[in-house]
């Protein structure tokens, strides 16, 4: 391991400790409210509550794009480095995401009528997902990046009438039609 590979490690280690202290500042429980930790959260009053859910393909796909980009426009900075402005996004997303103005927009906007936010278990899990999507995009073709994106996208469309395309749209754009297909009404 090269003495920057050590560094970012580090700096991503201490990003990720950063990250889990403010949220845990903010107010959010470490773990579920219901007390137990499971791996797998569902949709409902546990959503965002446990290690992973079905949100989680989501951040996987965040790693994929943030590596596209970044191959893209900062092709010359290390891969550390982009790796790093990876997990500064992710981290930044998931602070704000759990701040009570985006949870209550989720709430108003989307399919999220319970939504209470992520525990810090749960954030930390995103934040993983996120630098995986990121590292396996390093390995993988561009055909493999983009069929996992529309296969993932594909899956928690059919599984959950949601993913990372509609929850975007129905954050900045509610449609009473998605909605209420989301709602299976």
């Amino acid at each position: 391991m090269t003495t920057t590979t050590r560094r970012a490690a580090l700096a991503a280690i201490l990003l990720l400790a950063l990250a889990a202290t403010i949220l845990w500042v903010m107010g959010r429980p470490s773990i579920c409210t219901c007390g137990t930790v499971d791996l797998w959260g569902q949709v409902g009053p546990e959503q965002s509550q446990m290690l992973a859910d079905w949100y989680s393909p989501s951040h996987f796909i965040h790693g994929l794009i943030f590596y596209a980009l970044l191959w893209r426009f900062a092709r010359r900075q290390s891969l550390e480095r982009r790796f790093l402005l990876s997990l500064v996004v992710e981290a930044a997303w998931e602070i704000m995401e759990n701040t009570p103005l985006v949870i209550d927009r989720y709430r108003e906007a989307t399919m999220a009528l319970g939504y209470s936010g992520d525990t810090v278990l749960n954030s930390m899990s995103d934040i993983a997902m996120m630098a995986i999507g990121f590292l396996a995009a390093r390995r993988l073709p561009l055909w493999a990046s983009v069929a996992l994106v529309i296969g993932l996208e594909l899956l928690t469309l059919v599984v959950i009438r949601d993913n990372l395309t509609l929850n975007v749209w129905m954050l900045l754009a509610p449609n009473d039609a998605i909605r209420n297909w989301q709602a299976g009404t």
